[in-house]
């Protein structure tokens, strides 16, 4: 039986402008039906007000550094010992700490409304560049989780 999907990491490529995977992956993400021009042009213009507003440093590693601030060291995963249910803190791979930091950054953009796309998100990295904003609130209550069930840490190793 073949596989289901096609791994993306294989098949990604640098984005045209930057020449940056890490870029290419968020364009792919904020991608809605398909339109991948759409979704190009609200990232690079939302580059583009990020370079007014910051301009001694380039808008790639603003939006690199905000992604690296976002990503999760550790998470709570759910585990059945028993008839009970833990939240166990796991450590994260570095895979899924991308997936989740641009995730979380897309998530928190669409949940404000009334301001067009591009501007939601150079706001949004620009808060999270200085650690702060949505982005960084989710992370921060992921890590305080963790840190409130440390005590069933000694259950991610056990069958």
């Amino acid at each position: 039986m073949g596989k289901k999907f096609t791994a993306s990491v294989s098949q990604l490529k640098p984005d045209p402008r930057f020449n940056s995977l890490l870029a290419s992956k968020f364009v792919n993400c904020l991608m809605h039906d398909g339109k991948k021009s759409v979704a190009q042009n609200v990232f690079y213009s939302a580059l583009d007000r990020i370079k007014d507003r910051v301009p001694d440093v380039e808008p790639i590693e603003v939006f690199t550094q905000a992604v690296e601030n976002v990503k999760p060291g550790i998470e709570v995963r759910s585990k059945r010992v028993g008839g009970a249910t833990y939240q166990v803190p796991t450590p994260v791979n570095s895979k899924r700490q991308q997936t989740l930091a641009i995730r979380w950054i897309l998530a928190a953009i669409r949940g404000k409304k009334g301001r067009p796309m591009d501007v939601r998100l150079a706001d949004e990295i620009l808060s999270a560049h200085k650690k702060e904003g949505v982005a960084m609130t989710t992370r921060e209550n992921i890590h305080r989780m963790a840190e409130a069930n440390k005590a069933f840490a000694h259950f991610a190793f056990s069958r």
